[in-house]
């Protein structure tokens, strides 16, 4: 895991009030698939990172959702307790695979969302682009440079992915201007 003192003064930015049944305030943006990009603010800190749930070559075709089931508990604890989660919302996939498999992930997330009382929202391809580098539709590599002009140091585009995911909910409260 990757800790990164917040770039952005957080009295800057006002995080979205939500409802929620858990008793944490910390916020989770997620880039989801086999490599699941990462980002969260707990008490004023970002911290970022990616997770690979890969399946093992003799596991069951479920053993990647479930340990993706149990990170979001080991996150959920780590950080206090989760008020929202903020996830890439795709669309439209290259392959039947990745469909798939964004499928669970998603079914993974949502049903454990509704589980522990934590607020969820999917956030549009087109406007997390556009939010990170001005363009809908920027490359991979226009959003890893625009969160390092911002002072993150993502390893991945799916790292940068869920950064500029967590500053847009940051920003925008969810959306909510």
């Amino acid at each position: 895991m990757i800790m990164y003192p917040s770039p952005i003064p957080i009295a800057d930015l006002q995080t979205a009030p939500v409802a929620s049944a858990s008793a944490g305030s910390a916020i989770l943006a997620l880039d989801l698939g086999t490599t699941t990009g990462w980002a969260s603010q707990v008490d004023g800190i970002i911290h970022s990172g990616a997770a690979t749930f890969r399946a093992g070559r003799y596991d069951g075709g479920g053993m990647r959702y479930l340990r993706f089931q149990h990170w979001l508990d080991q996150l959920d604890d780590d950080s206090g307790g989760l008020a929202a989660i903020y996830f890439e919302e795709v669309r439209r996939h290259i392959g039947t695979d990745a469909a798939h498999l964004y499928g669970g992930f998603l079914a993974t997330l949502t049903a454990w969302c509704e589980r522990q009382g934590v607020a969820y929202q999917g956030v549009p391809v087109g406007t997390i682009k556009r939010f990170a580098t001005g363009k809908g539709n920027a490359g991979k590599d226009a959003v890893v440079a625009a969160m390092r002009q911002r002072g993150f140091r993502p390893a991945d585009d799916n790292e940068a992915d869920a950064i500029a995911i967590l500053l847009w909910a940051m920003q925008t409260r969810g959306g909510v201007l």
